[in-house]
């Protein structure tokens, strides 16, 4: 009779969490219907320029399931690989063809690579008089090929370690500070929550900060991760990125009566960041789900870590990045106030 209180009583204290519940049944059926949706996409196609080849590689490659655009000059093609617009450029020197690779996503290396050894092959085999066929020369804009799936991935990685664990302590520290009492002392002063929500930021800031640094250094110089352009804008988008998950989990803080409400925001926030953070290549999902990434603050700072660190590039390649990042921030700090006002009316 006494297991079975506790096991109704047990019973009863699920049935009234209705967050508690949700997580048990509903969030993990939303996230394996994410992944599902993640990795069911079509096979990626790669997106390969031709400059002045002879029309039966155009044709193969074509038939060989890639993307062919014809460019009626090198400039054009290189200013299309230099955007990202298409993942390798094929043209003809001295008779024999050169490939030049985008450089940056080893996956997408290797399957253009894949497609236009294939093509080469089908034109060998064929024995075609009109065309001398050879096999093709590759050089990289970025990258080169030594660059480690490490390389590569290091720029998300980093990112979404300082996003993960501030966003994780700071919403677990601010709800203790809820929970024990302090925040409400604050309250009762005559700070405004404006002051409140600023001196929290500032002060969790200082460390989250330093971890952010420490993460962006070691990743750097004890790993040995590729890095190309300016450590200091690697070390702007990480803070920006610490920033903002500092001003998300305080918010979301709000929220939770425990610390373990506080962890069930995990699943909801940070797992689908993961998905769209580059991690998996995003143009195979479908179009409608791609929306998805826009909303999300570490497929930001995963791309402008990704264009400093194996690009090389400077502010005017990142600076989109970092405003949508600030105003992020600045939104969640809003939203901060304003949740506040579930405590003290002022």
């Amino acid at each position: 009779m006494r297991i079975r209180a506790l096991i109704v009583r047990i019973i009863r204290q699920f049935i009234h969490d209705k967050r508690t519940l949700a997580l048990l049944i509903i969030v993990p059926l939303a996230v394996l219907s994410l992944i599902y949706l993640v990795f069911d996409g079509d096979t990626y196609q790669p997106k390969i320029g031709v400059v002045q080849v002879p029309d039966p590689i155009t044709q193969h490659l074509g038939e060989h399931h890639a993307e062919v655009t014809v460019y009626g000059s090198a400039e054009d093609a290189e200013k299309a690989l230099a955007g990202r617009e298409i993942d390798a450029i094929v043209r003809m020197d001295a008779g024999a063809p050169r490939v030049k690779l985008e450089g940056s996503d080893p996956s997408k290396n290797r399957a253009a690579m894949a497609v236009i050894q294939a093509a080469m092959q089908d034109l060998a085999v064929l024995q075609s008089r009109a065309v001398a066929v050879t096999l093709p020369a590759f050089e990289y804009l970025h990258g080169g090929p030594d660059m480690s799936a490490f390389d590569s991935l290091s720029p998300v990685l980093i990112g979404l370690f300082a996003f993960f664990f501030v966003f994780l302590i700071a919403g677990v520290s601010f709800l203790r500070e809820r929970t024990s009492g302090t925040l409400e002392r604050l309250l009762a002063t005559p700070l405004r929550r404006w002051e409140i929500v600023a001196g929290y930021t500032a002060g969790f800031g200082i460390f989250t900060s330093l971890q952010a640094v420490l993460i962006a250094g070691y990743a750097v110089g004890a790993l040995g991760s590729l890095m190309v352009g300016s450590f200091g804008y690697v070390l702007l988008i990480m803070l920006l990125l610490s920033l903002t998950a500092l001003s998300l989990g305080t918010f979301l803080s709000a929220f939770a009566d425990t610390e373990f409400q506080m962890i069930q925001f995990i699943p909801l926030v940070i797992v689908p960041q993961v998905f769209f953070s580059g991690l998996f290549d995003l143009e195979s999902i479908s179009p409608w789900l791609r929306w998805l990434s826009h909303v999300t603050p570490l497929k930001y700072g995963a791309d402008a870590l990704r264009d400093v660190m194996i690009r090389g590039e400077g502010w005017s390649a990142i600076a989109r990045e970092v405003f949508v990042l600030l105003g992020l921030a600045l939104v969640f700090m809003a939203a901060n106030v304003l949740a506040l006002r579930k405590h003290r009316k002022i």
